[in-house]
């Protein structure tokens, strides 16, 4: 659920916060994990944030609580918790390298079986690994002639928007979308995340539909859109 990088600063914050009673600066930070720019921890940060392992306080200079470590109970002001299990992410893969192997909707079946990439979240862009084993089954009616895919979610950036946590969301597989669509972007060819797509002049803005996050704003040569939500299953 963490990348690498993510985890190493989780447990730098941890340590030092266990160590000097107060939580590392950005520049502490960034020297620790032989980064170049404190722009790299900003964004470690906000993808710890919106996964529930640490939380800023508000309105204090260099305060961050530590809410869980990777694989342990969680902790805090509410006290432990059981963590949900060790998950390996297994999302669609950032760079296609070619056409993606989604499936063809079929013209007269009932149903299409969808290749479910596994989870992406729907906050701080994660590294992302194809998975080809999991399928989901998605009625024909729901789609068009185009290629889909699906994606679990993780994270709560696009709660607003009515994508929660655990949901699959259903995609076609576009390069070019409509201003105001969610989207699965891809950001430098490294990343990729669920958003609303904004453009604004020569800036391209993706923006979460939960209050809590921030919108990110990139130049247009650094994103590229990968799939169109159209739709999603929600087990109960």
């Amino acid at each position: 659920m963490l990348t690498r990088k993510q985890r190493e600063l989780l447990l730098y914050i941890n340590k030092h916060i266990s160590e000097a009673g107060i939580s590392p600066s950005f520049d502490e930070m960034k020297d620790a994990l032989g980064l170049k720019s404190k722009s790299g921890i900003h964004r470690l940060i906000t993808g710890l944030e919106e996964r529930g392992f640490i939380r800023r306080l508000r309105h204090r200079a260099r305060a961050l609580e530590v809410l869980r470590l990777p694989h342990t109970a969680a902790i805090g002001e509410h006290g432990p918790r059981a963590d949900k299990g060790v998950f390996a992410p297994k999302v669609v893969h950032g760079d296609f390298g070619g056409p993606l192997a989604g499936a063809v909707a079929p013209a007269e079946s009932e149903t299409a079986e969808l290749p479910l990439y596994g989870r992406i979240a729907a906050g701080t862009p994660i590294e992302a690994l194809r998975d080809y084993s999991s399928t989901v089954q998605v009625p024909v009616s729901r789609l068009g002639p185009g290629e889909y895919y699906a994606l679990e979610v993780a994270g709560d950036s696009m709660a607003e928007a009515g994508i929660l946590d655990g949901d699959t969301v259903i995609l076609e597989r576009v390069d070019i979308a409509e201003n105001g669509s969610i989207v699965v972007a891809l950001i430098d060819d490294e990343e990729v995340t669920l958003k609303r797509l904004r453009s604004k002049g020569q800036s391209v803005a993706l923006e979460p539909a939960n209050k809590d996050f921030e919108t990110r704003i990139f130049g247009p040569d650094r994103v590229k859109v990968q799939g169109r939500l159209i739709g999603l299953i929600r087990k109960y």
